[in-house]
């Protein structure tokens, strides 16, 4: 990242990766929001298929994702649990982010996805050094002693958001017939 000066104010500049980290992050985002246009409530915690998945809970989802990943990129593993030592009752608390539960909206869901989004980009633009690591965090999942960098895990919060928009279009066709693209 560059800074420059204009008149008397500091302007950051994002560098190109910086700048194709935004792009995609901001695509995947729409593509999946896209998929919510002109829902209700009712419709967004409609379950379509024999997944749980709904694209309320699929927003909830991604949300909780981003967030974690980027309070690793700031914090490191504390930021996360161990998931070794999760419960089947924790287990079956985390299922909830996949769900619309009683009270909630989709203008919630989604005023929540785009705060968090917020976030994520002014950490793209400002964090010091794309190359910061951290040990990830215990899970089965995960190799023992295994690191990630800030830039692993942004690329990381893009292929999440891409797969999780590939199940919201399957969702919304199975809702109402309405498609993404074509």
């Amino acid at each position: 990242m560059t800074e420059t000066t204009h008149n008397n104010a500091t302007a950051t500049i994002v560098s190109d990766e910086r700048s194709d980290l935004l792009e995609a992050l901001a695509k995947q985002r729409h593509f999946l929001r896209f998929t919510t246009r002109d829902l209700t409530d009712e419709q967004a915690g409609q379950r379509t298929t024999v997944s749980e998945l709904c694209l309320g809970g699929l927003i909830k989802h991604v949300t909780s994702v981003e967030r974690h990943w980027v309070e690793f990129i700031q914090h490191g593993p504390s930021a996360m649990p161990d998931f070794t030592a999760l419960t089947e009752a924790d287990w079956a608390a985390r299922a909830d982010e996949f769900r619309m539960l009683p009270g909630e909206t989709l203008a919630g869901v989604l005023a929540a996805y785009e705060e968090v989004a917020r976030e994520t980009d002014e950490l793209v633009t400002t964090l010091p050094d794309l190359n910061v690591t951290h040990p990830l965090p215990k899970a089965p999942w995960n190799e023992p002693g295994a690191r990630m960098s800030a830039r692993r895990v942004l690329m990381h919060i893009v292929a999440e958001t891409a797969q999780h928009s590939g199940h919201a279009d399957i969702i919304r066709e199975a809702l109402d017939g309405a498609k993404s693209m074509g």
